[in-house]
């Protein structure tokens, strides 16, 4: 049976020669791309998700970035005032290095070709950093300046920065709206960037940063404004997802909703984490949308051609259509029975129109509208089918593939809300599987006493048996152990990093603590390669659905520690 990285593969080489044998020829007879985005590359496909940032300034996109990964990354800047006066996009490499804009653009590899249409005041506003991350082998981050409130300073930026947001935004898998509970105001140009949004709603979800700085009544006030402000923008009647919670590395100020913000942060990282399993059905469901709305622009601009004079009064019939746009958009959509959400925003695709000729417009070609429709009823749906996994649907409605999470998957953080002394955590916590909560367990709670009576495991016949996660160890968890910081795979890795280590994997804190316990076998604080292979291996099994043994069976403790 095909593995699911050859099949997703297989589906994404699929959409490739969809696209440039069905869809970009119809996109460049009809001028699609004088109109819309720019001709979609092998990189585009081949990308990673993305995850789009866009928030007024001081509202803590980068501090976000940078709790997310984990760590600072190259070219931060990270203060109360507009920090951030650039693009960055963050993503995986194999040292820290800036790049930039310019050579990010033309960049064969990366999916960031199209940004050259914005011209070198944009491009010398971009840069790229990369870095070793887990997290990033999985996506990518776009962090994008601060929104000001001043006309002045949105004509100084040389650039429409609204339009730029609105490429990024088509090509995001997700797109992370970020307030600051304390100023919820909406400025014109943050107004008109989310309203560029339309058509995107599926992909956005609000985070309502810093909500500790408010007690919890007022953070229900702030919650409800938040809510009644974007339905003015928006203008839909649905509502649209919002993560409230304090999203930087500090402890909270106010701590009585500490367990709202890590349940609230605990969702959102699972929504982070369905990202690299959703991509090649996010990409089937852009190149669908985009092919609609080829197929509506190639009937409008046939029709136009079509009601044009064959000898005089050309400009004048020209200038007459255009006025007329509303009812020529009604025409074409009763004439070949289209949605009317296929079609084109009025006002911007009016503007366009007055820089072409339309007595050089192409006559309809029957052929490639035939082609389109083939793609879309048949040649999608077989690709649909191909996928490597059943599709289910979540509780966010989005259609996410289902199956064994893989290592590239079980690497998304999903840090635990900052310390804080609270009711919850003055009281003694249940005890893990195995025995009690141990004093060099850096998951174990501020309060608990050390006892001696956690079993790992008991003392075995020798080494009659063979350790069974040898091979996992040498294959899978060695790279990961010396990327977290350990100096060879003879070291240890302290508390500190091995936490780190195990957080990102996902799996909640009290289960992590179990792990440590089963995982720690000398009790020293560390772990050592062996060790580390046992805790990955054990939260792998949690992820799976799995439980906790209450000891480790004699073939997972290694041969070394088994006397």
């Amino acid at each position: 049976m095909e593995d699911r990285d050859g099949a997703t593969h297989r589906v994404i080489e699929g959409l490739k020669e969809l696209y440039k044998t069905r869809l970009l020829p119809v996109e460049k007879l009809y001028s699609y791309h004088h109109f819309f985005s720019n001709q979609m590359t092998d990189a585009e496909f081949d990308a990673k998700p993305q995850v789009l940032m866009i928030g007024q300034y001081s509202t803590g996109k980068t501090s976000f970035i940078k709790y997310l990964i984990g760590r600072d990354f190259p070219g931060q800047r990270i203060g109360p005032e507009p920090t951030t006066d650039r693009f960055v996009c963050v993503m995986n490499g194999s040292d820290e290095r800036v790049v930039p804009g310019n050579a990010l653009s033309v960049s064969p590899d990366l999916p960031y070709h199209g940004l050259q249409q914005f011209g070198v005041s944009f491009l010398n506003k971009l840069e790229g950093a990369q870095l070793p991350s887990p997290v990033l082998r999985n996506i990518s981050i776009v962090d994008t300046p601060g929104i000001l409130s001043g006309e002045k300073q949105r004509v100084a930026r040389g650039y429409n920065f609204v339009q730029v947001c609105g490429w990024f935004a088509e090509r995001a898998d997700l797109i992370l709206l970020l307030f600051d509970a304390h100023k919820l105001d909406i400025s014109d140009e943050f107004r008109t960037v989310i309203e560029s949004l339309k058509g995107q709603d599926d992909k956005i979800r609000c985070v309502l940063n810093k909500a500790d700085q408010v007690d919890r009544q007022k953070l229900m006030r702030v919650y409800g404004a938040l809510m009644w402000a974007m339905g003015k923008v928006t203008k839909t009647p649905e509502v649209l997802r919002v993560y409230a919670g304090s999203f930087w590395d500090q402890p909270l100020q106010h701590t009585d909703n500490a367990k709202l913000f890590e349940l609230e942060e605990k969702e959102l990282m699972a929504d982070l984490k369905n990202l690299p399993r959703n991509s090649a059905v996010r990409k089937i469901n852009e190149l669908v949308k985009r092919a609609r709305k080829c197929k509506v622009h190639a009937y409008i601009m046939a029709y136009l051609r079509s009601q044009m004079p064959s000898m005089t009064g050309k400009q004048k019939k020209q200038e007459q259509l255009i006025k007329d746009l509303p009812n020529v958009f009604r025409a074409v959509m009763k004439k070949y029975s289209l949605a009317a959400g296929d079609f084109p925003e009025l006002e911007k695709f009016r503007e366009k129109l007055g820089e072409l000729n339309f007595s050089k417009f192409p006559k309809l070609n029957d052929k490639m509208i035939a082609k389109i429709d083939e793609m879309l009823n048949s040649d999608i749906p077989h690709l649909m089918d191909s996928l490597p996994t059943e599709l289910k649907i979540n509780d966010n409605g989005l259609a996410v593939l289902s199956g064994k999470m893989n290592a590239l998957t079980t690497e998304m953080p999903s840090v635990p809300t900052p310390k804080t002394h609270t009711e919850e955590e003055s009281r003694t916590p249940p005890k893990p599987p195995g025995g009690e909560q141990q004093e060099n367990n850096p998951f174990a709670e501020e309060e608990e006493e050390e006892e001696d009576n956690n079993p790992f495991g008991r003392e075995t016949e020798e080494d009659a048996v063979p350790w069974e996660l040898q091979d996992e160890k040498d294959l899978r968890w060695d790279s990961l152990f010396l990327e977290s910081g350990a100096e060879s795979v003879d070291s240890k890795l302290d508390a500190g990093k091995a936490r780190k280590a195990l957080m990102a994997t996902g799996v909640p804190t009290k289960s992590l603590r179990a792990i440590w316990d089963l995982s720690d076998i000398d009790k020293d604080g560390k772990l050592d390669a062996e060790e580390f292979t046992i805790a990955m291996h054990l939260c792998e099994m949690v992820q799976e659905g799995g439980a906790i043994p209450e000891q480790l069976e004699e073939a997972k403790v290694p041969i070394s520690k088994r006397k």
